[in-house]
């Protein structure tokens, strides 16, 4: 397998200097997957400058590339992606927020938030949630300029642009690793407890596990263990997940890139081999 350029990136829908956007970016050969660099992005201009990058690469990204299917049709948007994300993009942030809300307010106690199927397979939240982890915001920034940065968007928009994105989830991977045991800080104080579940699922990316799943082993050089180690957001380490769920993808392009053959391609779907059990 010819070498391959692979990035994970941590998404939010609020970059700046405390919280950034993080792309990590890697070698792949196939066999080994080695990051190499890491670079900070504090607005959505150098987002949209770094999906301008030359391919070939491939980039996972932390946050809902769709909409449920049924959330597009009760609020008469297109049902296909193009379309009812194009519509997105002409909505202001609060008309957009003020739709999501006005079909919550419709259903009952309980049944607020509708699923899409990758959401129930990975355990996330609804991609219309809004708040505690804003991902519906972060799909009304992200997915917009996914769509007029003409790059490949599997499953939703495949151009056959050779530079490529898939949706990442990087919990399934922690959870793999860790349970339900927490690892970054969340706003909160770091603990004993976080920093050595870091440790864990540190050492969990190069064990046998961690190939025997994906195919592949990771490799981490210099002071790479170290820096994932010593920071208490895990924003980057959660870009290193992103990388690894898109490089297991780009092992599977000839297959669909892991996206198995009954999705609904206008939701999305999260790529990861534990997502196909």
């Amino acid at each position: 397998m010819a070498r391959m350029r692979i990035y994970g990136l941590d998404f939010t829908s609020a970059p700046g200097r405390r919280k950034p956007l993080i792309a990590v970016g890697c070698a792949f050969d196939g066999d080994i997957l080695r990051p190499n660099n890491a670079e900070e992005m504090t607005t959505f201009a150098a987002f949209e400058e770094f999906l301008r990058k030359p391919g070939p690469w491939v980039c996972g990204m932390d946050f809902p590339f769709g909409q449920p299917r049924s959330l597009a049709t009760v609020l008469g948007w297109p049902e296909d992606w193009e379309g009812y994300v194009g519509e997105v993009a002409r909505l202001s942030k609060e008309a957009f927020e003020d739709a999501i809300r006005g079909d919550m307010a419709t259903r009952p106690p309980g049944s607020k938030w509708r699923y899409r199927r990758t959401d129930r397979r990975s355990g996330s939240s609804s991609a219309m949630m809004l708040f505690r982890v804003p991902v519906g915001k972060m799909f009304f920034r992200g997915a917009p300029r996914l769509l007029a940065s003409g790059v490949s968007v599997e499953p939703c928009r495949p151009t056959g642009d050779d530079r490529v994105v898939v949706e990442a989830y990087p919990s399934v991977i922690a959870r793999a690793f860790l349970g339900r045991d927490s690892y970054k800080r969340d706003g909160e104080p770091d603990t004993p407890e976080r920093r050595a579940a870091r440790e864990m699922l540190i050492s969990g990316l190069e064990s046998r596990a961690l190939r025997e799943k994906y195919g592949f082993g990771v490799t981490l050089d210099g002071g790479w263990k170290e820096n994932l180690l010593e920071d208490p957001s895990a924003d980057t380490l959660d870009s290193l997940l992103c990388a690894v769920q898109a490089a297991w993808a780009y092992t599977r392009r000839e297959q669909g890139w892991g996206v198995p053959e009954d999705c609904d391609r206008d939701e999305g779907w999260i790529v990861d081999p534990h997502l196909l059990d």
